[in-house]
């Protein structure tokens, strides 16, 4: 039983009478918050998450193996979940996020289906996939940001030659905490073609909107796919004078149409660091999953320092100081929780 601070200076006898009256107390189903208060309300965040790094050269293999073994018909979705090493058994990589490596091979359909849950999607290896999302497909294209909003319908395909994978990021362990998943089957294996490829690009991602289109920030965003060939021209584009010392160049994914986050529960980000650059420690309460696009380089997290490369995944657990040094000029992608916490008002930053 954890003691309070001055159950020290009680008597046994005043001891065995507390230990008893929890006991009781037990019976009803309750216990005593000031036996818990410092583990409730910490001064600061105390996450079970650790900082960790996935190698993904060393895990493709790993990958490609899953595809000999099962197809993405049976598993519904062929995908190896990257658990925290401190969360295993909890299909979670922060508390409140998930992340996975999905596979599909040359003529396979990730059959179509629907749930409450958000996701996005990053291409990391292999050409010739689409993604459908209610009646519209986009080609999957190596860095390409893709979305398929809460209760979407969705299938994936492979028309090309090669394995194609990609990273899933979804909020399935905010959506468990909240009670509030969902999900549904389609009767057919893949969407009927409602509107053809770009469509919601052209309407939506052009600095235009139709003329009677309205939204509000918690609608999902119509423009379900962010091309890496414009994240790169904007990165590229916003490189000159000097970095900023936290960050290098860094720009935050919206939904055109509001300039809210393109997914409500959590935001996407890219960023670039030019060759030799190290930031400065920065810390936040949002724990942020990482991916490198192009380069390579150095994280330190907390206490841990690794070595990255294209495709590498890391996370950084809430209120954990990051630092990043680039060896070359180097882009990474992110994403984390922080829509939630800023609509809550409970987001945090510091910048060390």
């Amino acid at each position: 039983m954890k003691t309070t601070m001055h159950a020290a200076e009680l008597s046994p006898q005043a001891l065995r009478e507390r230990r008893a009256y929890y006991e009781r107390i037990g019976e009803h189903s309750m216990t005593p918050l000031w036996e818990v208060l410092g583990a409730l309300v910490p001064p600061s965040p105390r996450t079970p998450a650790v900082p960790a790094l996935w190698r993904y050269a060393e895990l493709r293999e790993q990958v490609m193996e899953a595809g000999r073994l099962i197809s993405a018909e049976e598993a519904e979705r062929r995908v190896l979940i990257l658990e925290n090493p401190a969360l295993r058994g909890q299909s979670c990589i922060t508390q409140s996020l998930y992340a996975g490596l999905q596979l599909i091979l040359p003529g396979e359909v990730a059959p179509a289906h629907r749930h409450t849950q958000s996701a996005l999607r990053l291409v990391l290896d292999g050409e010739g996939a689409y993604t459908s999302v209610d009646g519209e497909r986009t080609t999957m294209r190596r860095g390409d940001f893709i979305i398929t909003p809460a209760w979407t319908w969705h299938d994936h395909g492979n028309l090309g030659d090669q394995p194609v994978v990609w990273l899933d990021g979804l909020d399935i362990p905010l959506l468990r905490f909240l009670d509030a998943g969902f999900a549904e089957r389609s009767d057919a294996a893949t969407q009927q073609e409602l509107r053809p490829e770009g469509d919601a690009l052209a309407r939506y991602g052009s600095n235009m909107l139709p003329v009677d289109f309205h939204q509000t920030p918690s609608e999902p965003t119509r423009v379900f796919v962010y091309p890496y060939e414009r994240t790169r021209a904007a990165l590229q584009g916003i490189a000159h004078g000097a970095p900023d010392a936290h960050f290098g160049f860094k720009l935050r994914y919206v939904n055109p149409a509001t300039g809210a986050s393109p997914i409500p529960t959590i935001g996407a980000f890219a960023q670039q660091l030019p060759a030799g650059f190290e930031t400065a420690p920065y810390r936040s309460t949002d724990a942020t999953v990482y991916v490198c696009l192009e380069g390579e380089g150095q994280a330190s997290v907390g206490e841990q320092t690794w070595r990255f490369a294209m495709n590498d995944v890391f996370v950084v657990p809430s209120w954990h100081a990051l630092r990043l040094r680039a060896d070359r000029d180097t882009r990474l992608f992110s994403y984390s929780d922080r829509p939630v916490q800023q609509a809550l008002g409970l987001w945090r930053e510091q910048r060390l």
